[in-house]
């Protein structure tokens, strides 16, 4: 077998919205850094046509800045973004085009010198008096050992800290089940002014279930004054067609994501239910009925919904979407306390402020409830207290099943992911562990940054 060592200051495993923020901020800082990867591209979920949620709080204020604002004024500057946009129903929506995030992200990671290993999945981690001195991965025959002063697991199912021997929870507090994953699709041929023309005739089909808060305003007036717009409806439609014996669906409602492309659509409606993220054969069976779903609503779309009629499937992403697993102990942890109730401790590091927004694993229903302000997550819930050394980025961080439907969209993660390099950075340059960096630090040279910590 080929085998290959490499030593770095701060290895990241992980490339996704988490990841990738973390190892830019690490190795803008000074430190040399890499960053291992399973897929054959950086992004994760960013490269799904999922949309951006929370970068504004409910009342519109920015509540994430640094590398995250920057990536999306990258993509606005070859109109591959319009930017941010205010939404009566998900507090904000910033759309973007998946394939050009894959590439900048790329030219970002090359430019601040991160070494960059793709196809590579994590095998093993060696732990050797609560401190890991070495990971291995794999890919295409080849074994890589690396040794860091700093780890950062962004890989979101925290598999590192998993390896490594921490304690984790999973599972909602009322059922013990997790959230159901999306297997995200794309449609062409989309005729949305028709679509529209159909929801004006139909006001029903705007009506939100009870379960989610909507402000006034979520209408078609709304989605026709700015492209970057997320449909949640047909509620009354699906319902109807069920009766009927025309909707083999469970999901009680349609959503799409719109696309910068004219005539593209992203389809987040698919919901694979009573499933775990962490086990391979669950992987294999969500796979399965995830493209079943896909064949399914996109017939019941073209046959029955106006708009739909000549539509047809460009793309079916490459993973499926997982929106819960592990958490992890940390130094602190974040609850929903202190979710709803917006507290803002001074070792605040990153901001949250989306709707806690948590889709049943049992059913079709999906709660939505409002956060008025934003809240503030906590240096301590981004450090292990079990592995020193060792940091989380991403929604594996320390917390409770509640916040996590709050903190889990890709914005907060990216901010998260931030505020990990950076301190895995400090931690480098002192020579000491991240634990014992001063949140001082970290806060302020996240805020020399352009992060927002406060409002």
């Amino acid at each position: 077998m080929n085998i290959k060592t490499y030593k770095y200051d701060v290895a990241v495993i992980g490339g996704g919205p988490a990841g990738l923020t973390a190892a830019l901020a690490a190795a803008r800082h000074g430190s040399k850094v890499i960053i291992i990867e399973r897929n054959d591209y950086l992004g994760g979920n960013a490269v799904s046509g999922l949309p951006f949620l929370g970068f504004l709080d409910k009342q519109g204020r920015q509540v994430v800045g640094g590398i995250a604002q920057e990536m999306i004024d990258a993509l606005a500057e070859i109109n591959m973004s319009p930017g941010h946009n205010r939404c009566p129903l998900h507090n904000s929506v910033t759309i973007f085009h998946p394939d050009m995030f894959k590439v900048i992200a790329m030219e970002k990671c090359q430019e601040a010198g991160i070494h960059i290993l793709l196809h590579s999945e994590l095998v093993d981690v060696n732990v050797t008096n609560r401190h890991i001195t070495q990971i291995a991965a794999m890919g295409k025959g080849m074994r890589i050992h690396v040794e860091a002063s700093v780890f950062i697991d962004g890989s979101g199912d925290g598999d590192m800290a998993y390896l490594a021997g921490c304690s984790y929870e999973m599972g909602q507090p009322d059922t013990g089940i997790m959230q159901p994953p999306t297997l995200m699709f794309s449609l062409g041929g989309f005729e949305e002014d028709k679509f529209f023309k159909y929801l004006d005739e139909h006001p029903e089909d705007l009506q939100p279930s009870e379960s989610m808060q909507v402000s006034k305003g979520y209408n078609t007036a709304y989605f026709k004054s700015h492209p970057s717009y997320v449909f949640l409806g047909l509620r009354s439609r699906l319902a109807k067609l069920r009766e009927e014996g025309k909707n083999p669906l469970t999901r009680d409602t349609l959503i799409y994501i719109n696309s910068v492309n004219p005539g593209q659509i992203y389809i987040n409606t698919t919901r694979i239910l009573n499933f775990d993220g962490t086990d391979l054969e669950e992987f294999t069976r969500g796979a399965f009925v995830g493209m079943k779903q896909i064949m399914e609503l996109t017939s019941l779309l073209k046959n029955e919904i106006p708009g739909f009629e000549n539509c047809f499937i460009l793309s079916i992403n490459p993973t499926i979407g997982i929106r819960e697993t592990r958490r992890f102990s940390g130094v602190k942890r974040l609850t929903i306390e202190d979710v709803v109730k917006e507290r803002i401790p001074l070792d605040t590091i990153a901001l949250g402020s989306y709707k806690i927004d948590i889709h049943s694993g049992l059913d079709d229903s999906t709660m939505l409830t409002d956060l008025e302000g934003p809240y503030g997550i906590p240096l301590g819930c981004i450090i292990s207290n079990e592995i020193d050394g060792l940091l989380f980025s991403g929604r594996h961080i320390s917390m409770d099943a509640l916040a996590l439907g709050s903190v889990r969209v890709m914005p907060t993660c990216m901010a998260i992911g931030e505020a990990a390099g950076v301190c895995a950075a400090l931690a480098v340059e002192c020579g000491v562990l991240p634990s014992q960096v001063p949140y001082e630090e970290v806060v302020n040279q996240l805020k020399k940054d352009k992060a927002i910590l406060s409002i």
